[in-house]
């Protein structure tokens, strides 16, 4: 597993959904299936699926906002009814790997952000991109926010 910190620009078109952090296991994939029915309806795609999360911040937030979407080459004005554009410029630590390792590849993410003395922004979103594989499988490669 590689790790790498650096600053991202992340523009994409998706909707909206609300719910229990605990939920989101469930919940994401729903709103990402929503999504996909719906591709051809976003311009300028670049086809590489995008999800956009509010970070735990603590014990007693139970709930956040996420986004399901798709990768847009550049800042749109007009967007599908229902819709959002988000844009997000941040810097990140970032790894990749099987979607399957999701919860490790997070952990030793963290561990490695916390060895490197990086410090977790979480006032800003996680973001999580989709990259499906030739057999048929998926990676992720993940971008927590940290402070500079």
């Amino acid at each position: 597993m590689g790790y790498k910190k650096e600053r991202k620009v992340f523009r994409a078109v998706g909707l909206k959904g609300f719910g229990a952090f605990n939920d989101y296991g469930k919940e994401v994939p729903k709103l990402a299936q929503q999504l996909l029915v719906r591709k051809n309806e976003i311009t300028n795609s670049a086809d590489i699926e995008i999800g956009i999360f509010e970070p735990k911040r603590d014990a007693d937030h139970l709930e956040g906002y996420y986004y399901a979407g798709l990768i847009v080459n550049e800042s749109i004005k007009e967007v599908p009814v229902g819709m959002e554009y988000i844009e997000r410029e941040q810097d990140y630590v970032s790894t990749r790997g099987n979607i399957q390792n999701l919860n490790t590849l997070h952990q030793h993410l963290l561990e490695w952000a916390n060895e490197q003395g990086y410090q977790r922004d979480l006032t800003s979103d996680i973001i999580e991109t989709y990259h499906p594989l030739i057999n048929g499988g998926e990676e992720v490669e993940i971008y927590l926010p940290i402070q500079v």
